[in-house]
């Protein structure tokens, strides 16, 4: 599977389309907002190819303290046959070596439009390394649960922290933290 790093410039349809299916709208930043941010917060936004075939994405968000897998998305009709496993193989071995955090629709969650789904998705992270922290944060009617690979904890804390230098760049009004 090949990588290409993607910028404000060459994102393209086919990316922008898979973002906006693969993650319910009140988990996605606008578009548009998302570009700008690339360049902004210096974003790791990686498109991954079988061949000439556009398989899926990745946005890491580079910190000091861990690296936040912020979105990681597969073509759905590609998903359930290994490309999210060589996809994410290949994204842990990018940041080997160092604490990697990501937050995914809470398995813990009832009731949830897509329980099955969370499950399947918090046992794919699960088998490949991640542990829970069970740190909970919602969004309006969602709770977000985080999982880690690496050295250390992640507190409340940490999410405050990380919530904050978001808030920085981009921040939606109608988001009211619980």
């Amino acid at each position: 599977m090949t990588e290409k790093q993607i910028t404000a410039a060459t994102a393209n349809d086919a990316i922008k389309k898979l973002y906006e299916t693969a993650f319910p709208e009140d988990e996605q930043i606008p578009w548009t907002d998302l570009l700008r941010l690339i360049d902004q917060m210096s974003l790791d936004f990686t498109a991954y190819y079988d061949g000439e075939d556009f398989v899926g994405f990745t946005i890491v968000y580079p910190r000091k303290t861990f690296n936040w897998y912020w979105y990681f998305a597969v073509r759905e009709e590609l998903r359930g046959n290994g490309k999210g496993q060589q996809i994410l193989t290949q994204l842990i071995e990018k940041y080997k070596g160092k604490t990697c955090v990501l937050d995914m629709e809470s398995p813990y969650q009832e009731p949830c439009p897509n329980p099955e789904q969370r499950k399947r998705r918090h046992g794919f992270y699960l088998r490949n390394g991640f542990r829970d922290t069970n740190v909970f944060r919602s969004y309006n009617d969602l709770t977000m649960t985080v999982m880690m690979m690496g050295p250390g904890t992640f507190t409340l804390q940490d999410w405050d922290d990380i919530t904050n230098e978001l808030k920085k760049f981009w921040w939606p009004e109608e988001l009211k933290e619980k």
